[in-house]
């Protein structure tokens, strides 16, 4: 997320953006140009993150921790390849996917996120019964985790984010990660002594497929 949409999203969190003009918002973010401000805000709006009234008198942050809220505001944290690792990792969120509370009804906040899956070296995996297709949300749990074995990971390699099957071969010394497609892709080898330079940033738990048009 953009850092003036961030300061705009906590400030509507407190104060009901309705009652100020762009300008006084501005001042109260950094951001000297109103139009600026009003971009940043239709942003927002756009992905569900603030709310208006119809008579548009009332303009703030959507709670999600609202028990009566029916949807979720999960954090895209961008693109995780499922190819080889060519898509770089970045914690700031891209945007937020709106999502009613059973499509993922074990949801805690802080605990997990979304990425976008890009490539099809995932699309023979089976995660809850689904695959990962082009295009797909995928949703990490980074919460640790001291048994990633035959699971779904998301690794961070040279920076970059990637989805594989991991599997510790002890026989070898080395950690595998492995591709599930419908085409040939090679493993990514990773020595044992290595394992303290190799990041997981969390375990596919859930898929989120895009729609069949």
């Amino acid at each position: 997320m953009h850092v003036i949409q961030q300061k705009i999203f906590d400030l509507a969190s407190t104060k009901n953006l309705a009652d100020l003009t762009l300008r006084e918002i501005g001042e109260l973010v950094g951001e000297p140009h109103p139009q600026k401000i009003k971009h940043h805000i239709n942003q927002l709006m756009k992905n569900g993150m603030l709310k208006q009234n119809a008579d548009k008198s009332v303009l703030t942050a959507v709670n999600t921790t609202d028990k009566n809220n029916l949807f979720y505001l999960l954090p895209i944290l961008g693109s995780a390849n499922c190819g080889q690792a060519t898509l770089l990792a970045d914690e700031r969120p891209e945007g937020f996917l709106q999502v009613s509370k059973n499509v993922i009804p074990y949801y805690q906040p802080n605990r997990y996120f979304i990425l976008k899956a890009n490539g099809n070296s995932m699309n023979k995996s089976t995660i809850q019964g689904k695959s990962i297709d082009d295009g797909d949300y995928v949703v990490i749990d980074r919460s640790p985790n001291d048994n990633y074995q035959n699971k779904y990971v998301l690794s961070i390699i040279n920076g970059m984010a990637n989805i594989k099957k991991f599997i510790l071969d002890q026989t070898n010394n080395q950690i595998v990660l492995v591709s599930q497609s419908s085409q040939d892709y090679p493993p990514i080898y990773i020595h044992n002594d290595d394992f303290q330079s190799y990041l997981i940033n969390g375990e596919v738990v859930d898929v989120i497929k895009k729609p069949q048009l």
